[in-house]
């Protein structure tokens, strides 16, 4: 059997694919959110590569208050470096949206394109990554976190003893996942 040639396929996923076939299960109602979902998923993704863009062009937004013209306009006035890859590991490494550490005060925002109410858990893991690859205590330093959702800015002051804790985990699961590569 010769078949069909669909190599301009090759690298992508359908929707409706096998190897997420929980789809299977969804009504029709499901299936519309979910779709909806994915799209708003992409959206996410295409602003957070404009984010990018213009915040190293430094090219202020209007100040009306929408979420991603509040998050740019800050990250030029703070200037921070736009989606920085954090690294401890190859178990463990993120990309923050926007950091910057000046005089001992480590900043990290989050831009959340979504409509869920996120975490402050996310901020604090870059947090955690951040000061284990540039060997920085916490509780010797400031840090602020913020998230853009929704037209609003959620700002937080993470304890040091809970990044502390989130640093303690990583080393300690990198170590049980670098086990488990060597065969333990």
């Amino acid at each position: 059997m010769n078949f069909h040639d669909h190599s301009r396929l090759d690298g992508t996923h359908a929707f409706l694919s096998a190897s997420k076939y929980h789809w299977v299960n969804y009504d029709e109602e499901k299936l519309v959110q979910t779709y909806r979902n994915h799209f708003a998923a992409a959206l996410g993704s295409e602003l957070h590569d404009w984010a990018r863009k213009t915040i190293l062009l430094k090219r202020k937004q209007k100040g009306n208050g929408e979420t991603i013209n509040r998050y740019i306009n800050d990250a030029i006035g703070f200037k921070m470096t736009p989606e920085q890859i954090l690294y401890y590991s190859e178990n463990c490494y993120c990309t923050a949206d926007a950091i910057s550490f000046k005089n001992n005060f480590l900043r990290i925002h989050d831009l959340k394109t979504g409509v869920t109410p996120a975490s402050h858990k996310q901020n604090e893991i870059y947090s955690a990554v951040f000061c284990l690859e540039y060997n920085i205590k916490p509780h010797e330093i400031k840090i602020e976190t913020r998230i853009y959702q929704n037209d609003e800015v959620f700002v937080h002051i993470p304890n040091p003893e809970d990044i502390m804790a989130i640093m303690n985990k990583i080393i300690l699961f990198d170590k049980l996942i670098e086990n488990i590569k060597l065969g333990g």
